[in-house]
């Protein structure tokens, strides 16, 4: 076991300033280490579409300075006196939020991603009204709770896309009953999120149909992912022969974009689960879910329990996440190539590797 800190700890990240989105070095500290904290040194840290979101105010909730990043692994470099679940040395996760109010019915049933208190592990306030700030920086505290584990057999660069692409695929497939083998399921958008669900559909031995606007993703998807299928949204004959052909769709588009032409996929009963962030308002005619009792649902990415169970599910199926490593320097032209959809499929930032602390030093020297 760790000391108990006496001091907070100068921490330095890469921060977003402005709505511009730019990030660049910034310095701040972290709070003491608490009795049930875990200090984590960060290694990598994948990059999400919600972090475009974030640092560029798409939201209207930013706040600045902002440093992202909420798919951290990491390794344990000290802990508090009542941390009974991770050790110094163990490597771990850390994910979209860090804390919850541990009294209301989604807590108690240990969905705590649904609190209506929960504190996003960025770009919010923890309990001691200090802001949180993300894993695009060399070090982290947080709460026992909100760690996990990352199992032996999975590379830690390769673990990262699982705290938030991964989990909020398989989250929705578990509650909503959907991990049967032999279902029909459509992946509607093959991003970060997309990609892993083929992969973790696939693995439930469901057959899966990728459904894109157009022809250009075809061989990706089939020949690298291992799609059954692949459906032009924009192919009207072929929408039509494959109408109520679908348990399920698990919808990552995070714009704007019609419900009815992927609703008349779906089969009697089936469920079309929304994961995209979309700021503005979608629709439908009501006789497109009444005639099939269909269900248009949502789900948000995972719980903590959930999340164990994603990583471990990984580790005993051989999946792996399709990512590109990059150095933190590098974090600016990979948000506007994710912003493009010019990635394959997930970026994560090699924290440990860029010397963020460097960097930090390098700029100021620069600017003096």
């Amino acid at each position: 076991m760790g000391s108990l800190a006496q001091q907070e700890k100068t921490v330095v990240g890469w921060a977003a300033r402005d709505a511009s989105g730019h990030l660049s070095p910034y310095t701040y500290t972290v709070r003491k280490t608490g009795p049930e904290d875990v200090v984590v040194k960060v290694m990598y840290c994948g990059i999400c579409h919600t972090d475009i979101h974030q640092a560029k105010n798409h939201l209207g909730a930013s706040k600045y300075p902002m440093v992202p990043g909420h798919e951290v692994v990491g390794e344990v470099v000290e802990v508090g006196p009542e941390v009974t679940k991770h050790s110094v040395g163990d490597v771990v996760g850390v994910g979209v939020i860090v804390g919850c109010c541990r009294e209301c019915r989604p807590c108690k049933a240990n969905v705590e991603q649904y609190c209506n208190k929960r504190i996003w592990s960025y770009n919010d306030v923890y309990t001691d009204g200090r802001p949180t700030q993300g894993g695009f920086a060399s070090t982290m505290v947080v709460d026992q709770k909100f760690v996990v584990k990352i199992p032996a057999g999975l590379a830690p660069e390769q673990a990262a896309p699982l705290l938030c692409a991964g989990v909020t695929v398989y989250s929705p497939l578990k509650h909503f009953g959907l991990m049967a083998p032999g279902l029909r399921g459509g992946i509607l958008g093959l991003g970060g999120v997309g990609h892993m669900g083929v992969k973790v559909a696939k693995a439930m031995g469901h057959h899966v149909t990728v459904i894109s606007s157009s022809n250009k993703k075809r061989a990706e998807a089939m020949d690298d992912l291992g799609a059954d299928a692949y459906l032009v949204s924009s192919d009207g004959d072929a929408m039509a022969a494959a109408a109520d052909s679908l348990d399920y769709i698990i919808d990552t588009v995070p714009v704007h974009h019609p419900m009815e032409p992927y609703l008349s996929l779906l089969k009697l009963d089936g469920k079309l689960v929304l994961l995209g962030v979309i700021g503005e308002p979608l629709s439908f005619v009501s006789p497109m879910v009444m005639l099939g009792r269909k269900a248009i649902t949502g789900s948000f990415i995972g719980s903590m329990d959930e999340t164990a169970e994603v990583l471990q599910f990984c580790v005993d199926k051989g999946l792996t996440s399709q990512i590109e490593v990059v150095k933190m320097g590098y974090v600016n032209q990979a948000l506007e190539r994710l912003e493009r959809n010019d990635v394959r499929y997930r970026f994560v930032v090699d924290v440990a590797g860029s010397n963020v602390e460097a960097a930090e030093a390098e700029t100021n020297g620069a600017a003096a």
